[in-house]
């Protein structure tokens, strides 16, 4: 109810600014004119939201894999996390927008290159979060799995691991927050499809409707994407601490 409510004030409060602000309606359209527009356009904006999803998808599937991968990598070979520790640091030191043009002309105008930004956008948070989650796993419990004569490969499946999960969950939720930038970057850097080829295309031709109907469908998506992987992680993390569930 509460996301319901901010939505209706906020289409209010943008339909009371393009009736009484003397606002040209090429700079701000108004809500029905941008309704206008998704339903004349539907089926081609729905298309190319297809792709931008998929693109937003593959990505952070790739992306939370390799994440992952290289956070265990970090955790059980201690020089693996010496030589790639300033990796990521100099990945963060570069803005990735950046190296959206490089992308494009190496892979091309297709899906590819979209996919790998992404993954360039996400693989951070999820590195960095699960290798904080494997490092601070509580001490005692380690040491009690020493005194059973536990392998490190068993303390890192049976203890380390699962006592991660947690704040992986946590960076994994900012990757899904974070998957749209990427591929919408590489979309507005060169594309022949997807949601921001659409709003590159209409905002050269002053369809400002058409731009507005289309970064409100990948709003929307977003917002879905975002919620069923939080509801998903919260099913399987039933155990982990619940912040809302200690305010309720």
């Amino acid at each position: 109810m509460r996301g319901a409510i901010t939505f209706v004030v906020f289409i209010a409060v943008w339909w009371a600014i393009t009736q009484f602000c003397p606002v040209p309606p090429y700079m701000l359209p108004s809500p029905p004119d941008v309704g206008a527009a998704l339903l004349a356009q539907s089926g081609f904006l729905f298309e190319n939201m297809l792709v931008t999803l998929s693109e937003i998808l593959l990505g952070l599937l790739f992306g939370t894999l390799l994440g992952a991968l290289a956070a265990l990598l970090m955790a059980a070979l201690k020089p693996v996390q010496r030589w790639l520790m300033p990796v990521l640091v100099l990945s963060q030191a570069i803005p990735v927008f950046t190296l959206a043009p490089l992308l494009v002309l190496w892979f091309g105008f297709g899906m590819t290159s979209k996919i790998i930004m992404t993954i360039l956008v996400i693989f951070f948070p999820v590195t960095a979060s699960l290798a904080d989650g494997l490092r601070l796993t509580e001490p005692g419990w380690i040491d009690l799995a020493a005194t059973m004569n536990a392998s490190r490969f068993a303390t890192l499946r049976y203890i380390r691991l699962p006592a991660a999960l947690p704040a992986f969950a946590s960076g994994l939720r900012v990757a899904t927050a974070l998957a749209p930038i990427g591929a919408i970057i590489g979309e507005w850097v060169g594309a022949s499809s997807g949601l921001g080829y659409v709003m590159i295309n209409a905002n050269a031709r002053i369809q400002t409707d058409v731009m507005f109907a289309a970064l409100f469908l990948l709003c929307v998506m977003s917002v879905l994407l975002y919620t069923l992987v939080d509801r998903g992680l919260r099913k399987l993390l039933f155990w982990a601490p619940d912040d809302e569930k200690h305010q309720a």
